[in-house]
């Protein structure tokens, strides 16, 4: 993975180029950032750029034997931990590695829910268990290969249960010499603040638009200005810019969804907001996390719409139409207290809770909201 491939963050790449060439590479780093910003990728071009044999000014050589192995993610210093399904037996990373290669190499960006759709079919909470402890510390206690640095990529650390987690931080304390922990956190506030405390930070800001607009049109051949709505409804976020791009048909069914949502909620109709919730409940967990983001776009669309700036609202004329009669309900009173409660549901159905229950306690919730 070369750092040329991944969408903007220029200042992060600097940085972290800039701790290699002065020696300044802490041996326990977290990545900090939300999904689809390249968190990972940027970890796994460190990674690669960190034992290049010929590291150049602003990449790694991509030529020598050190980045061969590293760009097809088989380098025999640079190991892997992530969440997976407990299927029965040892659930460890080792377990689904061709996985992991095939799916990261061809898709780059990609969220947890779905890694597990692709894997396990999405029903179900993928997590990194106790198990995978004694596997980092056997690796670990090797010897390097042919790399300068032993380097630990664990992607999610904040999906690590209680012992898992709790033996990392004893590794963390003592790290065998030469040695890398690149902990990649998309809810860094879940993690143990004893880990927090002996992690060298580094936030991940969601990618520039333009450069985003950029790595999309030139990924899928798109228009320029289709990439740029895209990029805008994204929010910075990868992940959500190519489902914006490739979901026309989803978007249309989440639009009937969002407006049936509000409509039952504005009017306090209590069997239609049952009857949403039984529509929606079904869905895969990535499906409904999908619609709640986008239900968060459109609230937010709706609140600028009121301030007459047409530049700043990003709609098709399906939704415009709907979103002129429907912005005048979403005012400052509101539209926070409207979010978090769209944000708590999706901690929640992220967190394996009870779709049906966790709808219908947002929807209710949302109810006298119309009336702030």
């Amino acid at each position: 993975m070369f750092f040329r491939d991944i969408a903007g963050q220029k200042t992060v790449k600097d940085h972290l180029i800039r701790t290699v060439k002065e020696g300044h590479v802490s041996h326990a780093q977290l990545f900090a950032g939300g999904e689809g910003r390249g968190s990972l990728l940027l970890a796994v071009a460190y990674a690669q750029y960190l034992n290049c044999l010929n590291p150049g000014e602003t990449d790694s050589c991509g030529v020598c034997s050190s980045c061969l192995k590293a760009a097809k993610l088989v380098h025999p210093d640079i190991h892997f931990v992530f969440p997976v399904v407990k299927e029965g037996g040892r659930a460890i990373s080792d377990n689904h590695i061709k996985q992991w290669r095939s799916f990261l190499l061809q898709k780059k960006y990609f969220s947890i829910g779905q890694w597990v759709e692709h894997n396990w079919g999405g029903k179900k909470a993928a997590l990194i268990y106790a198990d995978e402890s004694p596997e980092i510390l056997r690796k670990l206690s090797m010897k390097n290969y042919e790399g300068r640095y032993k380097v630990m990529i664990i992607w999610l650390p904040e999906r690590m249960n209680d012992t898992g987690a709790n033996k990392l931080l004893k590794i963390l304390e003592e790290p065998p010499e030469r040695t890398v922990f690149l902990l990649v956190s998309e809810s860094p506030q879940n993690l143990l603040s004893t880990i927090l405390s002996r992690t060298q930070q580094l936030n991940i800001p969601p990618v520039e638009s333009e450069s985003l607009t950029r790595e999309l049109s030139d990924r899928y051949g798109v228009s320029i200005d289709e990439a740029r709505v895209a990029a805008r409804l994204s929010g910075g976020n990868f992940v959500k810019a190519e489902s914006n791009l490739d979901s026309a048909n989803e978007k249309n069914s989440f639009f009937e969804m969002f407006g049936l949502l509000m409509r039952s909620t504005y009017s306090r109709k209590i069997f239609d907001i049952q009857r949403w919730v039984e529509m929606v409940a079904p869905l895969s967990r990535d499906k409904i996390k999908a619609l709640i983001d986008y239900s968060m776009g459109m609230l937010r669309e709706s609140y600028i719409y009121n301030f007459g700036q047409p530049d700043l609202v990003y709609l098709t004329s399906m939704e415009t139409d709907f979103v002129k009669k429907f912005s005048p309900y979403i005012t400052e009173n509101n539209i926070e207290p409207m979010v978090k409660e769209l944000q708590l549901a999706h901690a929640h159905i992220e967190q394996n809770g009870n779709a049906r229950i966790v709808l219908f306690d947002m929807a209710i919730k949302i109810v006298p909201m119309f009336k702030s």
